[in-house]
């Protein structure tokens, strides 16, 4: 399957108009605490999706069975693969599959016969990235979209967005435009769970802990910027492009839990992948810790700073103030926060930048507990 290429990170100006999105931050070299307490987990999802405690313990793992599915679809059906989600009126990951054989099973999993394979779609929405600067800023972003078998373009203004496709050189029976009143921006500036500062001016939230350090989003400071509370450098940053980055913290103890804003702290177990329609939480200084859905893997954003691929689309609400910060599915680590739309009172659009993809670029190792 084609992989997204690397992009070079933009060099930002002041921070201070941005927002922040965080997690539990480096600790100091002391015992780790209590045992992670998942009630305001329950509470959350409770909450955001209306899932009792016994629903909401069934469905977690009725995704983490989904998730071994996705991988094992994707090892065997080959150029086949057109992509998956979880159902969750049902329970069961659905796998799209094109070409001879439609008809192939795949082990907990249902499959259905679609018309373009993964690498088509990949192929379309790469043709809309490297066309991405010409985007009109009333697109707020595109997506692969599995259950559509389709790329499909959100924007403000449809036919601004049908000549932005037209251009980008993407195939017409591809891509498909909706209207959405979104206009995503970059969260930076403010604490989240556990906030470090960015040459003494601007503030970030710490996403995951990685062995000497931790991850958070590009668009928080750039290579070389120092931290404080915890003190540390940028020793990687990209964004637009991409929007992640790593600060070393040689001085404290990263430590693998995510603050869950309700005295305790949810435990790091890996960075496994949910499938698309899989529930996802997020912890944030700003509005706290809350949960949704993933919409869209591989999603494009056209923030006004230059685009950014390759994220996680979610029903997630985050405010300014939330950036940076982690999101999780179950104990396992999916992304930190990029930017959205909306607001937690009347809902919104929240975009994560994978976390594997983060380890994969700097060589890093993540935390668990």
């Amino acid at each position: 399957m084609a992989s997204r290429p690397t992009r070079i990170a933009a060099v930002l100006g002041s921070l201070a108009a941005a927002t922040v999105l965080t997690t539990t931050g480096p600790a100091s070299a002391q015992d780790p605490g209590p045992a992670p307490d998942d009630s305001s987990r329950s509470q959350a999802l409770e909450r955001d999706l209306g899932l009792s405690p016994s629903e909401a313990q069934a469905r977690e793992a009725s995704e983490a069975t989904a998730a071994q599915a996705e991988q094992t679809a994707v090892s065997q059906l080959g150029e086949s693969y057109a992509g998956s989600w979880y159902d969750a009126d049902r329970g069961v990951l659905v796998v799209a599959v094109a070409g001879p054989t439609t008809k192939a099973a795949v082990a907990d999993a249902e499959t259905v016969a679609v018309q373009h394979n993964a690498d088509e779609l990949d192929s379309a929405k790469e043709a809309l990235d490297a066309a991405g600067a010409t985007a009109p800023d009333t697109v707020a972003g595109w997506h692969v979209d599995p259950a559509a078998n389709q790329v499909v373009v959100t924007s403000r203004d449809v036919a601004a967005a049908e000549t932005f496709v037209a251009g980008s050189g993407a195939p017409s029976e591809l891509v498909t435009v909706q209207y959405a009143p979104e206009n995503p921006q970059p969260l930076a500036d403010v604490v989240g769970g556990e906030a470090y500062i960015i040459n003494n001016s601007s503030r970030c939230s710490v996403g995951f802990a990685v062995r000497g350090g931790f991850v958070t989003a590009g668009h928080c400071g750039t290579r070389g910027a120092s931290t404080s509370g915890p003190t540390g450098t940028f020793q990687g940053s990209s964004f637009p492009g991409n929007d992640y980055a790593w600060v070393s913290t040689p001085n404290d103890t990263p430590v693998g839990v995510v603050d869950n804003y309700s005295g305790g702290r949810v435990a790091v177990k890996g960075s496994t992948d949910a499938p698309i329609g899989s529930t996802i939480c997020r912890s944030g200084s700003t509005t706290g810790w809350h949960c949704g859905t993933i919409q869209a893997r591989n999603s494009t954003v056209n923030y006004a700073e230059g685009s950014v691929s390759g994220l996680i689309r979610t029903t997630v609400c985050a405010e300014p103030g939330d950036s940076g910060g982690s999101a999780i599915s179950g104990n396992q680590a999916q992304g930190v926060t990029s930017g959205g739309s909306g607001n937690c009172s009347t809902g919104g659009t929240t975009y994560f930048q994978p976390v594997n993809e983060i380890l994969s670029a700097y060589g890093l190792t993540l935390l668990t507990s």
